[in-house]
C-alpha cells in the first residue's frame, strides 16, 4: 500500500494525501455521520443507489472532493481523503476526467490488498 493517496485530474496529479494522518474523535464521528446519512441512499451519475455498497460510497465522496478541490475547500478535501482512506484502505489512487462540466470517477486499488 502506497503512503500517500493521490488525486489525479485531467491526468495531472493535483494533490496527495497522507493516509497516515491522525483524526481527531470529532473527525472520526464525522466519519461515522457521514456513513449514518449515506444509509439513506445516495444520488450519483444519474442513478439512485438505496443501500450503497462500499465502492458506490467511495465513487460518491470521491466526487465530493473533486468538487471540493475546484472550490478550495479545504475542511471538505481533508474530510473526503480521510473518509477514502479510512473507508477504502487499499484505494491508492483516485483518477477524474472532466469533460464539459461532466466528472468520471475511477477508483484505483492496490491489488495486493
Amino acid at each position: 500500500m502506497k503512503p500517500m493517496l493521490e488525486v489525479i485530474l485531467n491526468k495531472t496529479i493535483i494533490m496527495e494525501f497522507d493516509r497516515n494522518t491522525r483524526l481527531p474523535g470529532k473527525q472520526r464521528e464525522f466519519l461515522d455521520k457521514m456513513d449514518f446519512d449515506m444509509d439513506e441512499g445516495i444520488r450519483f451519475d444519474g442513478k439512485y443507489y438505496e443501500h450503497p455498497d462500499a465502492l458506490q460510497r467511495g465513487k460518491y465522496i470521491a466526487m465530493h472532493l473533486i468538487r471540493a478541490i475546484q472550490t478550495n475547500n479545504r475542511g471538505m478535501i481533508n474530510a473526503m481523503c480521510a473518509y477514502l482512506v479510512n473507508r477504502l484502505p487499499s484505494l491508492n489512487q483516485i483518477a477524474a476526467e472532466e469533460n464539459n462540466g461532466e466528472v468520471t470517477i475511477n477508483l484505483r486499488f492496490d491489488n495486493a490488498a
